[in-house]
Protein backbone atom coordinates (compact mmCIF):
# COMPACT_ATOMS: atom_id res chain seq x y z
CA UNK A 1 0.00 0.00 0.00
CA UNK A 2 2.77 2.15 -0.16
CA UNK A 3 3.79 4.17 -2.65
CA UNK A 4 6.19 6.63 -3.28
CA UNK A 5 9.76 6.90 -1.71
CA UNK A 6 10.87 8.63 1.76
CA UNK A 7 12.82 12.07 1.89
CA UNK A 8 15.83 10.98 0.54
CA UNK A 9 14.34 9.98 -2.69
CA UNK A 10 11.33 10.61 -1.93
CA UNK A 11 12.26 9.81 -0.03
CA UNK A 12 11.66 7.36 2.31
CA UNK A 13 14.13 5.92 4.78
CA UNK A 14 15.84 2.60 4.62
CA UNK A 15 14.93 2.15 8.28
CA UNK A 16 12.71 -1.54 7.92
CA UNK A 17 11.13 -2.49 10.92
CA UNK A 18 9.86 -6.53 10.64
CA UNK A 19 7.96 -7.69 13.33
CA UNK A 20 10.03 -6.60 16.41
CA UNK A 21 11.16 -3.36 15.08
CA UNK A 22 14.32 -4.56 13.87
CA UNK A 23 16.08 -1.49 11.51
CA UNK A 24 17.84 -1.89 8.25
CA UNK A 25 21.11 0.43 7.31
CA UNK A 26 20.57 3.57 6.76
CA UNK A 27 19.90 4.53 3.03
CA UNK A 28 23.15 5.20 1.34
CA UNK A 29 25.21 2.76 2.78
CA UNK A 30 27.01 -0.35 1.21
CA UNK A 31 24.43 -2.38 2.57
CA UNK A 32 21.22 -0.45 1.34
CA UNK A 33 18.35 -2.20 0.36
CA UNK A 34 18.25 -0.88 -2.81
CA UNK A 35 20.47 -2.48 -4.72
CA UNK A 36 19.68 -6.02 -2.52
CA UNK A 37 16.36 -6.09 -4.45
CA UNK A 38 15.37 -9.17 -6.50
CA UNK A 39 13.08 -7.94 -8.86
CA UNK A 40 14.22 -4.09 -10.30
CA UNK A 41 11.54 -1.91 -10.54
CA UNK A 42 10.86 -0.62 -13.96
CA UNK A 43 10.95 3.00 -14.53
CA UNK A 44 10.44 3.33 -17.85
CA UNK A 45 14.32 2.83 -19.04
CA UNK A 46 13.19 0.04 -21.99
CA UNK A 47 9.84 1.45 -22.53
CA UNK A 48 8.84 4.38 -22.58
CA UNK A 49 8.83 7.25 -25.64
CA UNK A 50 8.55 10.56 -25.48
CA UNK A 51 6.50 12.99 -27.36
CA UNK A 52 7.30 16.49 -27.09
CA UNK A 53 4.55 17.27 -24.06
CA UNK A 54 7.23 19.00 -21.93
CA UNK A 55 9.43 20.49 -24.32
CA UNK A 56 12.39 22.91 -22.99
CA UNK A 57 9.92 23.24 -19.32
CA UNK A 58 11.62 23.26 -15.94
CA UNK A 59 10.74 20.71 -13.78
CA UNK A 60 11.71 19.85 -10.10
CA UNK A 61 11.10 16.54 -8.90
CA UNK A 62 11.56 15.67 -5.21
CA UNK A 63 12.62 12.18 -4.30
CA UNK A 64 14.35 11.89 -7.71
CA UNK A 65 16.48 9.54 -6.54
CA UNK A 66 14.80 6.36 -7.11
CA UNK A 67 11.25 4.79 -7.54
CA UNK A 68 8.26 6.89 -8.36
CA UNK A 69 10.74 9.77 -8.70
CA UNK A 70 13.30 8.25 -10.93
CA UNK A 71 10.82 7.36 -13.37
CA UNK A 72 8.66 10.76 -13.39
CA UNK A 73 12.32 12.09 -14.27
CA UNK A 74 13.01 10.14 -16.71
CA UNK A 75 9.92 10.54 -18.40
CA UNK A 76 9.37 14.08 -18.29
CA UNK A 77 13.40 14.25 -19.91
CA UNK A 78 11.92 12.29 -22.58
CA UNK A 79 8.81 14.73 -22.44
CA UNK A 80 11.86 17.83 -22.98
CA UNK A 81 12.11 19.15 -19.71
CA UNK A 82 15.17 19.63 -17.83
CA UNK A 83 15.12 18.41 -14.60
CA UNK A 84 16.36 19.50 -10.78
CA UNK A 85 16.56 16.01 -8.83
CA UNK A 86 15.97 16.84 -5.20
CA UNK A 87 17.34 13.43 -2.76
CA UNK A 88 18.21 12.56 0.66
CA UNK A 89 21.89 13.06 1.29
CA UNK A 90 23.33 9.68 0.88
CA UNK A 91 21.40 8.20 -1.99
CA UNK A 92 23.96 9.73 -3.77
CA UNK A 93 24.71 6.50 -6.14
CA UNK A 94 20.82 6.63 -7.41
CA UNK A 95 20.69 9.94 -7.44
CA UNK A 96 23.53 9.40 -10.30
CA UNK A 97 21.22 6.72 -11.93
CA UNK A 98 18.46 8.98 -12.00
CA UNK A 99 20.63 12.30 -13.78
CA UNK A 100 22.08 9.26 -16.28
CA UNK A 101 18.85 8.84 -17.78
CA UNK A 102 18.13 12.04 -17.74
CA UNK A 103 21.10 13.30 -19.68
CA UNK A 104 20.83 9.86 -21.98
CA UNK A 105 17.35 11.41 -22.99
CA UNK A 106 19.33 14.65 -24.33
CA UNK A 107 18.63 17.05 -21.10
CA UNK A 108 19.78 18.95 -18.17
CA UNK A 109 19.98 16.80 -14.74
CA UNK A 110 20.74 19.06 -11.75
CA UNK A 111 21.41 16.78 -8.80
CA UNK A 112 20.19 18.52 -5.08
CA UNK A 113 21.01 16.08 -2.27
CA UNK A 114 19.17 17.58 0.62
CA UNK A 115 17.58 17.00 3.70
CA UNK A 116 13.86 18.88 2.78
CA UNK A 117 12.67 18.35 6.61
CA UNK A 118 14.64 21.51 7.15
CA UNK A 119 12.60 24.52 5.68
CA UNK A 120 16.30 25.99 4.68
CA UNK A 121 16.94 23.59 2.35
CA UNK A 122 13.39 23.88 0.54
CA UNK A 123 14.83 27.53 0.22
CA UNK A 124 17.92 26.08 -1.46
CA UNK A 125 16.51 23.70 -3.59
CA UNK A 126 14.29 26.44 -4.91
CA UNK A 127 17.08 28.89 -5.05
CA UNK A 128 19.39 26.21 -6.94
CA UNK A 129 17.16 25.63 -9.29
CA UNK A 130 16.44 29.22 -10.18
CA UNK A 131 20.01 29.93 -11.02
CA UNK A 132 21.28 27.39 -12.77
CA UNK A 133 17.87 26.46 -15.02
CA UNK A 134 15.92 30.13 -15.22
CA UNK A 135 13.15 29.48 -13.49
CA UNK A 136 10.49 26.64 -12.58
CA UNK A 137 7.89 25.45 -15.06
CA UNK A 138 6.58 22.04 -12.95
CA UNK A 139 7.24 21.38 -9.16
CA UNK A 140 6.75 17.71 -8.16
CA UNK A 141 6.43 17.42 -4.52
CA UNK A 142 7.17 13.34 -4.60
CA UNK A 143 9.15 12.82 -1.41
CA UNK A 144 8.01 10.92 1.67
CA UNK A 145 8.64 8.98 4.38
CA UNK A 146 6.95 5.66 5.92
CA UNK A 147 7.58 3.38 8.44
CA UNK A 148 5.41 0.15 9.02
CA UNK A 149 4.32 -0.03 12.90
CA UNK A 150 2.37 -3.62 12.95
CA UNK A 151 1.48 -2.26 16.64
CA UNK A 152 -0.47 0.27 15.52
CA UNK A 153 -0.27 3.94 17.02
CA UNK A 154 0.68 2.82 20.44
CA UNK A 155 4.20 2.13 18.61
CA UNK A 156 4.35 5.43 16.65
CA UNK A 157 6.96 7.84 18.63
CA UNK A 158 6.63 11.57 18.49
CA UNK A 159 10.01 11.37 16.50
CA UNK A 160 8.62 9.52 13.40
CA UNK A 161 5.42 11.60 13.39
CA UNK A 162 7.68 14.13 13.58
CA UNK A 163 9.55 12.77 10.71
CA UNK A 164 6.76 11.39 8.55
CA UNK A 165 4.78 15.23 8.97
CA UNK A 166 7.95 16.97 8.25
CA UNK A 167 9.23 14.90 4.79
CA UNK A 168 5.34 15.03 3.53
CA UNK A 169 3.60 17.91 4.83
CA UNK A 170 5.83 21.02 6.14
CA UNK A 171 8.21 20.39 2.67
CA UNK A 172 5.50 20.47 0.42
CA UNK A 173 4.17 23.43 1.90
CA UNK A 174 7.63 25.39 2.04
CA UNK A 175 8.26 24.35 -1.41
CA UNK A 176 4.90 25.12 -3.00
CA UNK A 177 5.46 28.64 -1.17
CA UNK A 178 8.56 29.02 -1.84
CA UNK A 179 8.41 28.47 -5.57
CA UNK A 180 4.84 30.60 -6.44
CA UNK A 181 6.96 33.75 -6.73
CA UNK A 182 9.23 31.86 -9.60
CA UNK A 183 5.82 29.81 -11.46
CA UNK A 184 4.28 32.03 -14.12
CA UNK A 185 1.03 31.08 -16.49
CA UNK A 186 0.89 27.11 -17.81
CA UNK A 187 2.99 26.17 -14.60
CA UNK A 188 2.03 23.14 -12.56
CA UNK A 189 2.42 22.05 -9.38
CA UNK A 190 1.67 18.05 -8.35
CA UNK A 191 2.06 16.46 -5.20
CA UNK A 192 2.03 12.42 -4.76
CA UNK A 193 -1.27 11.87 -2.36
CA UNK A 194 -1.71 7.61 -1.88
CA UNK A 195 -4.34 5.39 -1.93
CA UNK A 196 -3.64 5.55 1.80
CA UNK A 197 -5.27 8.87 1.86
CA UNK A 198 -9.09 7.10 1.86
CA UNK A 199 -8.24 3.55 2.79
CA UNK A 200 -5.95 3.90 5.59
CA UNK A 201 -3.97 0.80 7.07
CA UNK A 202 -3.89 0.91 10.74
CA UNK A 203 0.51 0.44 10.72
CA UNK A 204 0.42 3.36 8.18
CA UNK A 205 -1.45 5.71 10.70
CA UNK A 206 0.84 8.33 10.62
CA UNK A 207 1.74 8.48 6.71
CA UNK A 208 -2.13 7.61 5.16
CA UNK A 209 -2.67 10.91 7.65
CA UNK A 210 -0.32 13.02 5.88
CA UNK A 211 -1.62 11.59 2.48
CA UNK A 212 -5.37 12.88 3.15
CA UNK A 213 -3.55 16.12 4.09
CA UNK A 214 -2.00 16.55 0.91
CA UNK A 215 -5.03 16.04 -1.31
CA UNK A 216 -6.51 18.56 1.03
CA UNK A 217 -3.74 21.02 0.51
CA UNK A 218 -3.82 20.17 -3.35
CA UNK A 219 -7.49 21.88 -3.94
CA UNK A 220 -7.20 24.80 -1.57
CA UNK A 221 -3.98 25.42 -3.19
CA UNK A 222 -5.67 24.74 -6.59
CA UNK A 223 -8.16 27.30 -5.93
CA UNK A 224 -6.10 29.89 -4.33
CA UNK A 225 -3.90 30.00 -7.68
CA UNK A 226 -6.07 29.64 -10.40
CA UNK A 227 -6.90 33.36 -11.55
CA UNK A 228 -2.80 33.18 -11.86
CA UNK A 229 -2.92 30.44 -14.34
CA UNK A 230 -1.33 27.71 -12.48
CA UNK A 231 -2.93 24.36 -12.00
CA UNK A 232 -1.62 22.05 -8.87
CA UNK A 233 -3.62 18.78 -8.86
CA UNK A 234 -2.20 15.31 -7.25
CA UNK A 235 -1.29 11.53 -8.47
CA UNK A 236 -2.47 9.02 -5.37
CA UNK A 237 -0.54 5.70 -6.39
CA UNK A 238 -1.75 2.42 -4.94
CA UNK A 239 0.89 -0.74 -4.38
CA UNK A 240 4.03 0.54 -6.36
CA UNK A 241 7.24 -1.52 -6.25
CA UNK A 242 9.93 0.21 -5.06
CA UNK A 243 12.67 -0.07 -2.78
CA UNK A 244 10.54 1.59 -0.10
CA UNK A 245 8.53 -1.67 -0.23
CA UNK A 246 11.41 -3.99 0.90
CA UNK A 247 13.12 -1.16 3.18
CA UNK A 248 9.71 -0.30 5.33
CA UNK A 249 7.10 -3.59 5.67
CA UNK A 250 7.25 -6.72 7.50
CA UNK A 251 8.57 -9.64 5.09
CA UNK A 252 5.39 -10.96 4.96
CA UNK A 253 3.41 -8.20 3.33
CA UNK A 254 6.59 -7.42 0.67
CA UNK A 255 5.51 -11.17 -0.08
CA UNK A 256 1.83 -10.42 -1.00
CA UNK A 257 2.32 -6.53 -2.23
CA UNK A 258 -0.79 -5.49 -4.19
CA UNK A 259 -2.47 -8.98 -4.45
CA UNK A 260 -4.94 -7.29 -3.02
CA UNK A 261 -6.19 -4.61 -5.88
CA UNK A 262 -8.61 -5.65 -8.73
CA UNK A 263 -5.94 -6.09 -10.96
CA UNK A 264 -3.92 -8.77 -8.44
CA UNK A 265 -0.55 -6.87 -8.84
CA UNK A 266 1.54 -4.02 -7.84
CA UNK A 267 2.38 -1.49 -9.96
CA UNK A 268 5.63 -0.25 -11.39
CA UNK A 269 6.56 3.07 -11.63
CA UNK A 270 7.08 3.38 -15.41
CA UNK A 271 3.00 3.03 -14.55
CA UNK A 272 2.77 6.23 -12.41
CA UNK A 273 4.89 8.63 -14.38
CA UNK A 274 1.82 8.84 -17.47
CA UNK A 275 -0.19 10.70 -14.89
CA UNK A 276 2.47 13.02 -13.79
CA UNK A 277 3.57 13.55 -17.05
CA UNK A 278 -0.05 14.43 -18.38
CA UNK A 279 -1.07 16.34 -15.01
CA UNK A 280 2.30 18.45 -16.16
CA UNK A 281 1.45 19.02 -19.94
CA UNK A 282 -1.24 21.05 -21.90
CA UNK A 283 -3.53 17.79 -22.16
CA UNK A 284 -4.65 18.44 -18.99
CA UNK A 285 -5.19 22.54 -18.94
CA UNK A 286 -8.13 22.54 -17.55
CA UNK A 287 -7.94 20.03 -15.10
CA UNK A 288 -6.86 21.43 -11.87
CA UNK A 289 -7.26 20.78 -7.96
CA UNK A 290 -7.86 16.69 -8.86
CA UNK A 291 -6.93 13.89 -7.03
CA UNK A 292 -5.19 11.11 -9.87
CA UNK A 293 -5.72 7.58 -8.88
CA UNK A 294 -3.40 5.24 -9.94
CA UNK A 295 -4.35 2.12 -7.76
CA UNK A 296 -4.79 -1.29 -10.13
CA UNK A 297 -8.49 -0.24 -9.28
CA UNK A 298 -8.94 0.49 -5.87
CA UNK A 299 -10.97 3.64 -5.76
CA UNK A 300 -9.36 6.54 -4.18
CA UNK A 301 -12.14 8.77 -2.49
CA UNK A 302 -10.71 11.86 -0.51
Amino acid sequence: MNDDRPTHDPAQVHDQPDTEGEQLPDPGSPESVTPEMGEQPDHGEDSYVGHGRLTDRVAVITGGDSGIGRAVALAFAREGADVVIAYLEGEDEDGRETGRLVEDAGRRAVLVPTDLTREEACQALVDRAVAELGRIDVLVNNAAYQMAQPGGIEDITTEQLDRVMKTNLYAMFWLCRMALPHLGRGASIINTSSVQASSPSPELLDYATTKAGIANFTRGLAAMVAERGIRVNCVAPGPIWTPLIPATMPEEKVASFGEQTPLGRAGQPAEVATAFVYLASADSSYITGEVLAVTGGQPVTV
